[in-house]
């Protein structure tokens, strides 16, 4: 799913509306294959503001968007905004970084915001940062007060209210957490996995991530947030997640970086500066399709936005194709075979990383099965080309 910052991932993919000489970006991004953005509550209550949002009817005419739209709570701004908040039970108390002008977001004005967007899933709003086991109390204590206005409200038979899970890295509070979200079943559509991708080690991440995912209901979706590397993707999916999102593909694409089935691609190298093909000859994206070549995208890389527009549409019909063929491979039952290709493909001879083997094996995936001779490396494994310019 793509966000208004942009967010990855479900079978999705980009938000905001930008435009070319030719076509909207909504338009653009939906012929992509799109069909799920993020909002970000926090900012479009800034502006446009709540008023114009009710007066064109929601976001999605304020857009033009036809497809889903998901809304985040506004409370990663609480991490992102820290020297412009105040944390306090009532809610958090935010200096515009505009005006300086204060503003009070508390879970009811969360859910009053998220019903004037008309997002088709909004989140409660939670508290989270260093402050572990104080945001993971006041989250459940918010998440009843975010219940209680939406029931209240003409909207929750229109918009499908996610609880977040936090507790940190800390498996205790994670169980309670858990616990105390998932009494609360019958009172929300589906559950976020929060509080991760803060720059944890991977070990960690996806131990998290198996916790939570192993006591969450299955009949309700399971949501990690700020997930949009490929091999995260991947695992996370093996473990039990359902979707996740990310500004990782439209913001590595205005660095120049080309996801692909081999790794990703720095097209700012001088080693692209002749390659004569596109990004990836079975793409069906419009850079890929139209032919633009690798050394033209290098060209204009660090001088025009054309780069970054042609990069991010190449990116998020990747990230689409990917979530995409493994769901494919889940209907028919071919899901580990398809981890299997897809690892060995995307890492190469460039050894695959610890964390992915061996919670790949917690669900009976052995990434070293028949490929004894792979090479294995530890730490996140993130296969880039930053290294050197060659």
């Amino acid at each position: 799913m793509p966000n208004h910052k942009s967010k990855s991932i479900k079978n999705d993919s980009s938000p905001y509306a930008f435009r070319n000489n030719r076509v909207r970006y909504e338009d653009n991004t939906e012929e992509l294959g799109i069909t799920l953005i993020l909002n970000n509550t926090y900012h479009l209550n800034l502006r446009p503001g709540k008023r114009v949002l009710d007066a064109s009817g929601g976001a999605h005419v304020f857009q033009g968007w036809r497809r889903n739209m998901l809304t985040d709570s506004g409370g990663f701004q609480m991490v992102s905004l820290s020297s412009f908040s105040e944390i306090t039970e009532e809610g958090v108390r935010f200096s515009s970084p505009f005006t300086g002008e204060p503003t009070m977001l508390t879970p009811e004005e969360s859910m009053r915001i998220q019903h004037s967007i008309g997002a088709d899933i909004i989140m409660q709003l939670d508290d989270v940062g260093p402050r572990v086991e104080e945001a993971m109390w006041r989250s459940i204590r918010w998440l009843d007060r975010c219940i209680a206005i939406h029931k209240a409200s003409d909207k929750a038979n229109q918009q499908n209210l996610f609880a977040i899970v936090q507790g940190g890295l800390n498996h205790d509070l994670r169980d309670k957490c858990l616990d105390g979200m998932v009494s609360r079943k019958d009172d929300v559509a589906g559950y976020a996995i929060g509080g991760l991708s803060g720059g944890e080690e991977k070990d960690i991440f996806w131990r998290i991530i198996s916790q939570c995912t192993a006591k969450l209901p299955v009949d309700r979706p399971r949501y990690s947030m700020g997930i949009g590397f490929a091999e995260d993707l991947m695992v996370c999916m093996a473990l039990g997640v359902d979707m996740a999102d990310c500004v990782f593909p439209t913001r590595t694409a205005r660095f120049g970086v080309a996801l692909t089935f081999d790794g990703p691609l720095n097209l700012r190298l001088s080693k692209h500066a002749n390659a004569m093909v596109p990004i990836d000859k079975d793409c069906p994206c419009p850079t890929c399709k139209e032919g633009v070549s690798r050394a033209m995208l290098h060209h204009l890389v660090s001088h025009e936005t054309a780069a970054a527009h042609a990069i991010t549409q190449h990116n998020l019909v990747f990230q689409a194709r990917l979530m995409g063929h493994a769901r494919e491979a889940v209907l028919k039952g071919t899901f580990p075979e398809f981890l299997k290709h897809f690892f060995g493909k995307y890492f190469g001879d460039s050894g695959y990383p610890r964390w992915c083997v061996e919670a790949l094996r917690t669900v009976g995936v052995d990434l070293l099965d028949g490929k004894e001779e792979a090479g294995v490396i530890d730490g996140d494994g993130a296969k880039w080309e930053y290294s050197a310019d060659v």
